[in-house]
């Protein structure tokens, strides 16, 4: 590691030391907001997989900018691990994105059926992700210590929410349109 990187670690963890909840929950709930917008926007890639994957991409990111933020040593392997398990976990997420990514090959009602469902299921689960994540290391949790099967119940409910909240910003960007 870098003078740079160590300088940046040090700051981003000060951050979140240094910040009472309320300000560690309006930070995580921007960084959470921004990757739902990227998540919700992958939805719209046309690609059959090429979007599954970079829906990946997305909330791999998103981890990894709250580990950051929380001063947790990141790990590519295991927040892709947790992310499968936890997705793969929840069964009505885990049919869908591959099922919305799929129908795509269908010219025209395929691409736009599969963009929709895809841009709602993408948002919710980032959102879910990010939540569960946050809840994590608020506690004082790790990658090492992080139990997928302990937070499936909490991940469904953040799903729920989720939801709810990836139709509102479709709402929102629909009237500013």
């Amino acid at each position: 590691m870098d003078t740079k990187e160590a300088e940046v670690k040090a700051t981003e963890a000060k951050t979140s030391e240094t910040l009472d909840w309320g300000g560690r929950k309006a930070e995580t709930d921007r960084m959470i907001r921004n990757h739902v917008y990227g998540a919700m926007g992958i939805g719209l890639i046309p690609l059959p997989v090429v979007d599954f994957l970079a829906l990946t991409g997305v909330q791999a990111r998103l981890v990894y900018k709250l580990s950051k933020f929380y001063g947790v040593d990141f790990s590519k392997d295991k927040a892709k691990g947790i992310i499968s398990a936890l997705v793969g976990s929840f069964v009505p997420v885990a049919a869908v994105g591959p099922l919305a990514s799929m129908i795509k090959i269908v010219p025209v009602i395929g691409q736009t059926a599969g963009a929709m469902t895809m841009l709602a299921t993408a948002g919710a689960c980032t959102f879910a992700l990010g939540r569960v994540f946050v809840q994590h290391f608020e506690s004082g949790g790790t990658f090492l210590d992080f139990d997928p099967e302990k937070v499936k119940a909490y991940f469904a409910e953040q799903f729920k929410e989720g939801q709810k909240f990836a139709a509102e910003l479709k709402k929102t960007a629909a009237q500013k349109s």
